[in-house]
Parts: C-alpha cells; structure tokens; sequence
C-alpha cells in the first residue's frame, strides 16, 4: 500500500506532536467511567476473544461519548463506506470504517476495531487507506485503531505527498488505566479539529 499511494512515514519529531500534548487530566466522573469501561473489557475478555461488535458497545462508544463525539459540532456515523482510487493502475479500493467522527467534511477520527486476537499493525494500513479517502488535503487527518485492549493513533497529512506518524501504544494491561490518556488523546484531537 505504501508504494501505491507514494505514502511515507515521517520522519520529523514534530510531525505528530498533538498526541504528546493531551488536555489535562480527567476528572473524578470520567475516570470512574474509564475504570468501569476496563473492568466490563476484563470481565467479558476472560470468556475468550471478544469481537468487534462487542469491542464497540463496551469500549468504543462509551469513550466517544467521553469524549464529546455524539456532541455538536461533531457527527457520528457507523460503517460508514469509503473509497480511495490509485490512478496509475486505475484501481478502486473501497472499505468499510467501523466508526467516523466528522466535523463537517472534515474527518476528525477514523477507527478501525478489531476482534482482540487481532494485532493493532494487521489494522493500520487499512485505516490509513481510509484515511487517505480524506477530501481536505490541506487539513491534517488523525485516526485511531483498537482491538478494545491496545490502542494508537495515527496523523496522515498530504500536502506535498502523503505522509503518516503513529502515536506510542496505550494498552488496558498496566495497573494504571491508560484509558485515562486516551480519552485526554481523543479531546486533544477534537480541539485540533476545531481549529
């Protein structure tokens, strides 16, 4: 895919710096709620795998919803379609993104879950694919991937050419809940966004 799309990962530590810079800390509600989030992952994780329907009830939503994404200004919408075409070999490639965050015709988030047996590289280029679908190349596009315990995000700007930056992984392992900077992640994003 990288080829395809001349797509290159940047080299520039500032390149992707909104991640390193979250908003704050949450507060006492928002921390119960994350901490309720990781125990119900736990509790229905030790059954097995959970899938990406489930990923999306316990995980997902409730930590858009934390994060003001079911909130004006920004629109929600589920399996929404994409399309992207390479135009030197005329190929069309379409997906599906499990969850989008719009803020008009900007994209805002784009996350791709997955079944927690999946790594979080199986799903990178794909949502990188989506997110290359963006209609604003002179905005940045900045997306998110789960498999509900692991975490990143990614930063895709093309102006010039097409180039992307990943954040560290958060993941539900350490006893301290990383979802804390996560959601502190998701509200930076959606600053930037309204910029």
């Amino acid at each position: 895919m990288q080829a395809q799309f001349n797509l290159q990962r940047s080299s520039d530590d500032q390149f992707f710096t909104e991640w390193l810079t979250p908003d704050g800390e949450p507060t006492e509600k928002e921390r119960q709620t994350l901490d309720a989030i990781q125990q119900k992952y736990f509790y229905q994780l030790a059954d097995g795998q959970l899938g990406e329907e489930t990923i999306k009830l316990i995980v997902l939503s409730p930590l858009l919803d934390l994060a003001g994404f079911f909130e004006h200004p920004f629109r929600f919408k589920t399996e929404t379609t994409v399309q992207i075409m390479v135009e030197s070999d005329d190929v069309i490639y379409r997906g599906r993104i499990d969850a989008l965050v719009l803020l008009e015709t900007l994209w805002v988030v784009v996350i791709e879950s997955k079944e927690t047996s999946f790594s979080l590289e199986l799903a990178l280029p794909q949502t990188l694919a989506y997110m290359l679908a963006n209609h604003q190349p002179d905005r940045p596009v900045f997306g998110m991937v789960t498999n509900g315990g692991n975490f990143i995000f990614a930063k895709l700007q093309t102006q010039e050419f097409p180039q992307y930056e990943l954040s560290s992984v958060f993941s539900l392992l350490p006893r301290r809940n990383q979802l804390y900077d996560v959601l502190q992640i998701l509200k930076r994003l959606g600053r930037v966004a309204l910029q």
